[in-house]
Formats: structure tokens, sequence, C-alpha cells
């Protein structure tokens, strides 16, 4: 994409003062802001994890399983755990399954239920992505640690207000 000669963001915020007033100009601007961002994090990621045949979403699945005391989740808990929908778990399951990093199994007491469990090789590459992310600081440059850290919290109040979790701490 070629760079523009000036922020379209700040252009936008412009406009909207112009068109319908100040009043929710920082609003509207910090939404694109977070959607710019997200699209160019997620782009430099999918770019770092594209050679070892993955995505950030296979990413995270995979990390998802690892850190599970035996290695698998139902797929609904898949689901659950990282924010999205049923029919995008299973197309993350079924990509990492066709590259023999994760494998389905039936559960051991509820045959109705479907296992997503990571394999030998789901966790040697989860490994070696994880290097490459670190070594990327997760494609967030030029942001410091302290601006990753006051961006977490900034967003936190957001996130618990939509219930994607109980928020009793008030905190951390």
């Amino acid at each position: 994409m070629p760079q523009l000669p000036f922020d379209p963001i700040a252009e936008a915020r412009r406009q909207w003062d112009v068109h319908w007033g100040p009043d929710h100009t920082p609003q509207m601007s910090a939404v694109i802001s977070i959607f710019r961002a997200q699209q160019i994090v997620l782009s430099r990621l999918n770019e770092l994890l594209e050679p070892l045949e993955l995505t950030y979403p296979r990413y995270e699945a995979l990390m998802l399983l690892s850190y599970t005391k035996h290695g698998e989740l139902p797929l609904g808990k898949v689901s659950d755990r990282l924010q999205v929908h049923r029919a995008s778990v299973t197309n993350v399951i079924d990509k990492l399954v066709a590259h023999g990093y994760v494998e389905r199994v039936l559960h051991a007491e509820d045959r109705r239920a479907v296992l997503a469990r990571i394999t030998p090789d789901g966790k040697r590459v989860a490994r070696r992505a994880t290097k490459l992310l670190h070594g990327a600081n997760f494609g967030v440059d030029p942001l410091t640690r302290e601006d990753c850290e006051a961006i977490f919290s900034q967003l936190r109040p957001l996130r618990a207000g939509a219930g994607d979790f109980a928020d009793a701490s008030g905190g951390d």
C-alpha cells in the first residue's frame, strides 16, 4: 500500500469535527485507530508465521493447547478461551490438523465431544513461532514496553465492560 502524504485518521478527525462537531471525535478516532493498528499488527505477525504454515489465530490455538495440562481441550472451550466463534475455531483446527500440528480425538467420557490435541510437531512449531514473535516484539515496534503496558491497562475496562471476564479485582 502506498504511503500517504497525510495521516488519514487525523483527516477523518478533522472531517468529523466539521460535519458532526467535536463531541464524539475522540471516540471515533480511537475506534479507527484501534482497527488500523489491528490490521498492521496482524499483517506483520502473519508474515512472520507464514514460513511455519501458521497464521496468528492458528498460533494462538497452538499456544492455548500447549498450556493445558494434557495438551488438549474440547473445541467449544477453545472457542470460549480464544473468544472467537465456534465456526472460526473449526477452521483453525482443520488447518492445524492438515499440517500435523493438532489431532482431533474423541473425549474419553463424552463421546459427543471432540478434543483438539497438540502433537509433538505442534509443540515444536509453537516454540519456533514464539521465538520468532519474541524476536519481532510481536509486531508492535516502535511501541515501547511501557506503551504496551499502557495499552493493555487502558483497554482492560472496555473488555471487562463487554463481559469478557469477571473483573472482581478492579485491576490486574
